[in-house]
Formats: structure tokens, sequence, C-alpha cells
């Protein structure tokens, strides 16, 4: 990242140009889904399963960062805008909405 991001609207295409590779957005996308069964036990059991919910949607996405787009995570200098954008990329690709935002930041859809 050789400029500094100032803002969300430029934040969030280079938030996608960081998940360039298919497989990258798969595995955020799975942990991204398995946040919310983590959150549906964290609400129906209580007890440690609140701890899965951060585990299962960072471990998946740094696990992709460091072993198929071989990147820095960019939650360690956006934390906000990072989480904003897992969920917004996950969101957009669940209803197919995906293609064009990825189309303009230059990211193949492959």
């Amino acid at each position: 990242m050789a400029e500094r991001i100032t803002s969300y609207a430029e934040f969030w295409p280079y938030y996608l140009r960081e998940h360039a590779r298919a497989a990258t957005r798969t595995l955020h996308y799975a942990g991204t889904a398995l946040t919310f069964v983590a959150l549906a036990l964290a609400i129906a059991w209580g007890g440690w399963w609140w701890l899965a919910v951060p585990i299962a949607g960072y471990g998946f996405a740094w696990g992709a960062h460091y072993g198929v787009e071989h990147n820095r995570p960019a939650t360690f200098r956006h934390p906000l805008w990072s989480l904003v954008s897992d969920y917004r990329m996950f969101f957009l690709w669940l209803t197919g909405r995906l293609g064009p935002h990825l189309d303009r930041a230059g990211v193949s859809r492959g």
C-alpha cells in the first residue's frame, strides 16, 4: 500500500485487490458464515461460544492471506474498515452482486 488511504471510498477497492484470488475470498466467506453459526450458538448456549466468533472470522481470513494471497491482512492497518468490508464482500457475494465491484477494482472474477 504505497499511498495513504484516508476514506472508506478509497479503502474498498484496495480491500478487494487484497482479496484478488478466488480462494482467498472463498476462505473469507467460510469464516464469515461460521461467525453467524458461532454467534447463534453463543446466543443459544452462552459460554465459550462467544470466543468462536472472532476465531472463526479472523482464523479463516488470516489463513487465506498468509497461505493463499501471501499478503498482510488489511485488519492490521484498518481494523474497522476491514471488518465492515468483510461482511460487505460476503453479502455482495451471497446476493450475486460482487462482480461489478471486483471489475471496478481491477480484480479478476476467476
